[in-house]
């Protein structure tokens, strides 16, 4: 089978494609030939080894210190089960399924799933285009705003960074929720953000959302700039600091301190749950959430999309395509 793979940490050209051989499923698991797949910040900050100030040692001790101990990226797909393993009983051949996984491997025309990880049926509503991004800004927004910041109907949620995979996810669940949802991205994509549910619209670049006297029950940080001392006068009393990227220090305060003045900060391991996309994958066919594509590759081109997602100017999503 065809894989794109990175022997060292680099610049989007350091993926090549390559032949690997084809995985044979286990008595548990299912073969899913993938239609489509994504480059996602993940991605790209494994493969040039850039992380928020304070992990770079441990992603290097988890990854590989000198060299990627994994060859092949890609968290989550959309794609067609081809082949289960004896002791399968939830999916089947023929079954059109999307997934996430933290294991990487979805960068390749076949990957090998357990039937218990993160996998669901795509929604019947979606293309294999579509659906592939749907888990891993759909699961991070989830996980934030649901488990963690435990939104409620009515109140006030900003989200920084609005316009990416995540936020553009965020903007669609909180407004699911019930919520007022203010999104903070470029003037650019003011258009877009009003589409997915936003009512205000602040331009980073004109205005420091933290200064403009009006406070928030949420504050969805999917940038990584936001600290509790900065945003504090914008976070109402009992209000949330969600950290979608954080640096390591931020990681381990919001563990050992969340409360604070009143007030909360949050951080955590999103988890991989074939529950949670089922939940997205309902709302999906309900139309009230669908990801945001930014731009879709041939896989032959798989290195133009992570230098499109290097950029940090992508809308949405960026897919690419293995027929």
């Amino acid at each position: 089978m065809r894989a794109a793979v990175y022997r060292r940490y680099g610049p989007p050209e350091v993926v090549e494609i390559t032949e690997l051989a084809t995985p044979t499923p286990r008595g548990d698991e299912v073969l899913v030939k993938v239609r489509a797949t994504t480059v996602t910040s993940g991605d790209w900050r494994l493969r040039a080894a850039s992380v928020p100030p304070g992990f770079a040692i441990l992603i290097r001790l988890a990854f590989g210190i000198f060299k990627p101990r994994k060859a092949t990226l890609g968290m989550e797909l959309a794609g067609d089960v081809v082949s289960v393993g004896k002791a399968v009983s939830r999916l089947k051949v023929g079954d059109k399924v999307f997934a996430i996984s933290s294991g990487l491997g979805c960068h390749a025309e076949y990957r090998v799933i357990r039937q218990d990880a993160a996998v669901a049926l795509m929604p019947s509503n979606l293309s294999y285009e579509e659906a592939a991004p749907l888990s891993f800004g759909g699961t991070t927004a989830l996980y934030f705003l649901r488990d963690q910041g435990q939104i409620r109907a009515g109140e006030r949620v900003l989200i920084n960074g609005a316009s990416g995979g995540v936020g553009s996810a965020a903007i669609q669940l909180a407004r699911h929720f019930g919520a007022e949802v203010t999104a903070v991205c470029s003037a650019g994509n003011e258009h877009m953000v009003r589409s997915l549910g936003a009512k205000y619209v602040i331009d980073y670049a004109r205005e420091d959302f933290t200064r403009a006297g009006k406070t928030y029950d949420i504050i969805l940080d999917a940038v990584g700039n936001c600290s509790f001392a900065t945003v504090k006068p914008a976070l109402a009393p009992g209000g949330r600091l969600l950290l979608v990227v954080a640096s390591l220090g931020q990681a381990i305060s919001a563990v050992v301190r969340p409360s604070r003045s009143g007030r909360k900060v949050l951080g955590g391991v999103v988890p991989e749950r074939a529950l949670d996309l089922r939940v997205l994958a309902e709302l999906a066919e309900a139309g009230t959430f669908k990801p945001v594509i930014d731009h879709i590759y041939p896989f032959e081109r798989i290195v133009d999309a992570h230098a499109r997602v290097e950029t940090h100017r992508k809308r949405g999503n960026v897919v690419v395509t293995l027929g």
